[in-house]
């Protein structure tokens, strides 16, 4: 799998209140999200049944993506549409792009455990390398989905100095999310999706996010999205000399929508505009001007 991330430059693209990774490899991107690799997943997997209603399976990955989290916000049918990325993402689905993953798993029914290992360190701010892979973190997930409509999943890791900036940080995250699909007449469909994440650092100190985010398309040409979100961050205002500063919480909301025009059978394009609002507390009055807003006009090229 592939993204042309890269080719929007090092920085990547504006996005208050999200902060993560670098693009000189000295100073954090802070109000940007960081482009994405070139290669973002390259990765084979072998499943075998062991009986009717059961199987087990095994995955590699360079890169890939190991078992923690939600599926990440590009994969989830409520984010797609929307061209921001979450402030959240740090939270509850940065892994998943590593230089170097196995997992093995299990499944029963509606039932999914997973164990896996892999290299904690994130991608560096060189976006077209494959970097060497090492296996000195673990997660393990367990998903269930009670009803074709729904899925549910709680997972753990233990991360080993994932980033750059801080080699000598160690990291343990949590994560919980509830992710609901279902078809709207004969083209719709809605989805949605409710998640948590915490990352703890060598010192004890957590910090928490929250996302809820919706879209509703009730046929092939009209999308409609939404999404709220809260962080708890100590990166956004660094502190004198270097490192992170005090945390602050922080939130988001945005709405948007965007309409299709199909161009073939295959190949749609799009035409869209969002409007976003942020909260931040008093201690970011100084660097916002207060709870700043805005909004974008965007156009797109959908592949089914």
């Amino acid at each position: 799998m592939f993204s042309p991330d890269p080719f929007m430059g090092k920085e990547g693209y504006p996005l208050l209140l999200a902060a993560g990774e670098t693009a000189n490899g000295v100073d954090p991107l802070i109000d940007r999200q960081h482009p994405h690799e070139l290669v973002m997943e390259l990765s084979a997997s072998y499943a075998r049944r062991l009986s009717d209603g059961s199987s087990v399976f095994g995955y590699v990955g360079l890169p890939g993506e190991p078992a923690f989290g939600p599926p990440a916000f590009m994969h989830r049918m409520s984010a797609m549409d929307s061209p921001e990325a979450p402030i959240t993402h740090h939270w509850l689905d940065s892994t998943h792009i590593v230089f170097g993953v196995a997992t093995l798993g299990w499944v029963r029914d509606g039932v999914k455990l997973e164990a896996s290992s892999f290299r904690g360190r994130e991608p560096d701010e060189d976006r077209y390398d494959l970097e060497s892979p090492e296996f000195d973190s673990w997660a393990v997930r367990a998903s269930w989905n009670p009803a074709p409509e729904w899925s549910l999943q709680v997972s753990y890791a233990d991360v080993t100095a994932p980033e750059q900036l801080e080699p000598d940080e160690d990291e343990t995250k949590w994560s919980a999310s509830v992710l609901h699909a279902r078809p709207i007449g004969a083209e719709g469909w809605w989805g949605s999706t409710l998640a948590w994440g915490r990352k703890t650092n060598d010192h004890d100190e957590s910090k928490d996010a929250w996302l809820a985010e919706t879209a509703f398309s009730p046929d092939d040409r009209w999308t409609i999205f939404g999404r709220i979100e809260r962080t708890e961050t100590d990166e956004l205002l660094p502190a004198v000399g270097g490192g992170h500063g005090d945390v602050f919480t922080v939130s988001k909301a945005s709405v948007g929508v965007v309409h299709d025009w199909r161009l073939s059978p295959n190949v749609r394009f799009g035409l869209g505009a969002l409007y976003a609002a942020n909260r931040v507390p008093a201690g970011l009055d100084a660097a916002y001007g207060g709870d700043p807003d805005g909004g974008m006009v965007f156009l797109r090229l959908k592949v089914d």
